[in-house]
């Protein structure tokens, strides 16, 4: 299996005399969601155990981790890694200016497993190309050295990375936990 990104040829603006240049900007290609039934089903076929049965240990499951995440936990996740609260707030110099509107943003933060870091850093990527007009001009597969961002370190955006991971006075997933 691959992961299927579309770079399209875009019109866009980079410079402030507002000249217009085409990029081909990357994106990857979405698929539906599963249905919650379909995934119950195929673990129920995996683990040999009737879909009720699976069902009624999917839906505890959910429920241990809805009741154990606001108590602070960071909750393990089958063959994936682990999931916390967090949040990113803004710092002050005095204790008696820390107050809740400092809070910018509440979030749920994903750590992925080694295991699963593995398996993207495995997964070919495959590029297809399109120009202005939609057609196919190029597709590519990929023989990068797959760096991965697991969501504790902040991309460079010379490099065209967004903002993210420990970003100044942010306390975000990649800093100290306030969540």
């Amino acid at each position: 299996m691959a992961l299927k990104v579309k770079a399209r040829e875009k019109r866009m603006k980079f410079s402030k005399d507002g000249q217009e240049m085409y990029r081909y900007v990357m994106q990857p290609e979405l698929y539906s969601q599963l249905a919650q039934d379909k995934v119950i089903r195929e673990a129920a076929l995996r683990s040999g155990v009737s879909e009720g049965v699976m069902k009624a240990c999917w839906d505890a499951a959910g429920e241990v981790i809805k009741a154990w995440l606001p108590e602070g936990h960071s909750v393990p996740l089958p063959g994936l890694g682990t999931c916390r609260f967090g949040l990113s707030a803004s710092s002050v110099d005095d204790v008696n200016k820390v107050k809740s509107s400092l809070i910018k943003v509440r979030r749920i933060v994903f750590t992925p497993s080694t295991e699963l870091k593995d398996e993207l850093r495995d997964t070919p990527v495959v590029i297809t190309c399109y120009d202005r007009d939609g057609n196919e001009v190029k597709r590519v597969t990929s023989t990068d050295d797959a760096e991965i961002d697991d969501g504790t370190t902040t991309p460079d955006p010379s490099q065209g990375g967004g903002t993210g991971g420990d970003g100044g006075d942010d306390n975000t997933g990649g800093g100290p936990d306030m969540g």
